[in-house]
């Protein structure tokens, strides 16, 4: 693989790996994008669209517009950019015209595609009336959720890229969010379930893929003798807001249904795949989350308990998608 400039790789070959030559895809992503920035531009896309403006922002447009100006490390943000896009914009100028001599814009538009095509959009969501009943709302805007559920303590810090050496040395490909065993887990996106069992550094697992195909959830370390909701099973889908587990500590063993884990938490990951090669083997691409999870602490799914003896939890309103990869999911 060739190295650009800010150590992005882009849709150069592989040498080590047996794919068709005439094939290229994205290698790696190295997500850098701050949750103030997730947040502005997402703020824009979302009052644009639910005003009476011929103007209509796409906040991955903007972002990847951005990233051409700082290299794709937001920490280097400058308002300034951000505001002289929006005057261009607004005078009329196409994203187009903007960006046709910006060298990476593809690039940073495909990847963040891949990252955040999922999270913003239009969906249905139940409301409550005054008398008690509940119908459907047809709304636009975050239709991802936080994988904590709603009034659910947790904490966390960007730990992407520590050491680990349970099995053998590597690095952490995730985010942990430390909280309280039995907490429920949440369906970021609506996806379907590719992985759910033991694993021996997961512990009880769940792995998700959205329905475009682009992202692979992954969450880990799920409670000890009860890890999942009632009902679910590879191949089975769920939608964006489902509870589909509970924190804990299992992992760190051969052995099934083992607390090693030393404090109780959800490993929580997101891998992206362009092409159906990167899904195991080398060759993964594992984003940093945690500035995902800061800008999704804005949308939680609120849940409650609908059976005291099993005590399962489920969401309180449900959700449809409109518009996207599956009609009305979890209708």
């Amino acid at each position: 693989m060739s190295i650009e400039t800010n150590s992005l790789i882009f849709w150069n070959k592989s040498s080590n790996i047996n794919l068709d030559e005439n094939k290229d895809y994205i290698k790696w992503v190295d997500f850098k994008i701050t949750s103030d920035a997730l947040s502005k531009t997402a703020k824009l896309d979302i009052e644009s669209h639910n005003s009476d403006s011929d103007i209509k922002y796409n906040w991955i447009e903007l972002l990847a517009y951005l990233a051409c100006k700082n290299g794709g490390n937001f920490k280097k943000f400058n308002q300034n950019d951000f505001n002289k896009l929006i005057e261009q914009l607004n005078s009329g100028k196409s994203m187009e015209d903007i960006t046709k001599n910006m060298k990476y814009y593809s690039y940073y538009y495909e990847a963040y595609s891949a990252v955040l095509s999922g999270f913003i959009g239009n969906y249905s969501i139940e409301t409550e009336n005054e008398d008690g009943t509940t119908c459907f709302q047809d709304k636009y805007g975050i239709k991802a959720f936080l994988p904590i559920a709603k009034n659910y303590a947790f904490s966390h810090y960007d730990d992407f890229g520590a050491s680990r050496s349970y099995g053998f040395k590597r690095t952490h490909l995730g985010n942990d969010l430390m909280g309280s065993i039995g907490t429920p887990i949440i369906a970021v996106e609506s996806g379907t379930i590719e992985h759910l069992g033991w694993n021996q550094y997961g512990g009880w697992r769940i792995g998700i893929r959205s329905f475009d195909g682009k992202r692979y959830y992954y969450y880990a370390h799920l409670r000890k003798g009860h890890p999942y909701a009632t009902g679910l099973a590879e191949g089975s889908t769920v939608t964006a807001g489902d509870v589909i587990g509970y924190l804990g500590m299992t992992g760190y063993s051969i052995k099934e249904n083992v607390n090693n884990i030393n404090v109780p938490h959800l490993h929580f990951g997101m891998q992206l795949i362009f092409d159906e090669s990167q899904v195991e083997g080398n060759n993964e691409i594992w984003i940093d989350v945690y500035n995902i999870i800061e800008f999704l602490k804005q949308n939680r799914s609120a849940v409650f308990m609908n059976n005291s003896e099993s005590k399962d939890y489920v969401r309180k309103y449900n959700l449809k998608e409109v518009g996207s990869w599956k009609l009305e999911v979890g209708a």
